[in-house]
């Protein structure tokens, strides 16, 4: 097995998979022609892992009402393992959101996963602030979904120019912005995160962008600032894989992308 590492994937508990895919999907074909690859489980994940050479998934959880906390906490210490490293999730409107980030802290998780159009934020409100210290004192890593969301009508809740103001407030952030720094937003993603010191990784891009695009974009950024991650299950490991090679980036930048910057983004915390 390869060391590759999928820094986005999403999976759900066997009880509530089904129920959750089913909805998830209902939402986003109302807007875009989505579909699933998995059944939304770990084991399907770690079949999907084990097919590609895929080592280890960051799982990322949603937090979409405070009181999700708890249980999504619970639920991600029942799949820890060496190969699924769980990200939690709490929500912004948390009154203890500080003190939670710091249990997820203590518990030894490495991160946490927000996405501002599921839990109702734009992403430099200064209520979050606070939450954003905390995390960068206790050193973890946030994966921020960022960009336009295909279930969502276009607000730019997360775009570019918001990552820049955070990433200006708290330079010691460890923020991993997805879909290539912002889906469907890429042309500010060129004017304005190309290039600099933030993290990108690469789901659900690859599917849309011209391939010399993508490239010449992944090229002009810092080579240990680019991450692979595939979204599964909304797109498959294997496309996502196959996608990235087929831009012919070279076999060092390739090793960074697929492995080495992500072990060491994951031993930082």
């Amino acid at each position: 097995m390869q060391n590759i590492i999928d820094f986005h994937t999403h999976a759900f508990s066997d009880k509530l998979a089904d129920r959750a895919m089913t909805a998830l999907l209902e939402e986003g074909k109302k807007k875009w022609d989505v579909t699933a690859h998995l059944d939304g489980t770990v084991s399907s994940l770690l079949s999907s892992m084990d097919r590609n050479g895929i080592a280890k998934s960051v799982v990322c959880s949603i937090a979409t009402r405070p009181s999700q906390f708890e249980p999504i906490l619970a639920w991600s210490r029942s799949i820890r393992s060496e190969r699924i490293i769980p990200f939690p999730s709490l929500h912004p409107d948390d009154p203890d959101a500080r003190e939670k980030v710091s249990l997820i802290k203590r518990e030894g998780f490495k991160g946490i996963k927000f996405h501002p159009y599921y839990q109702n934020f734009t992403i430099d409100e200064e209520r979050l602030f606070p939450v954003y210290e905390r995390i960068c004192e206790e050193g973890l890593i946030v994966v921020m979904h960022t960009g336009f969301d295909l279930a969502f009508e276009r607000k730019r809740i997360a775009d570019p120019a918001k990552i820049v103001r955070v990433m200006e407030r708290f330079p010691t952030f460890k923020l991993v912005t997805t879909h290539l720094g912002a889906w469907q937003d890429w042309d500010e993603v060129e004017r304005l995160l190309v290039g600099k010191k933030i993290y990108m990784e690469i789901s659900y891009a690859l599917d849309l962008l011209d391939p010399e695009r993508a490239r010449r974009m992944i090229l002009d950024h810092p080579a240990e600032y680019v991450l692979f991650g595939s979204d599964s299950p909304w797109t498959g490991q294997e496309n996502t894989l196959a996608l990235l090679r087929g831009l012919k980036l070279g076999p060092e930048r390739e090793r960074k992308i697929l492995t080495d910057n992500a072990a060491a983004l994951l031993n930082s915390v």
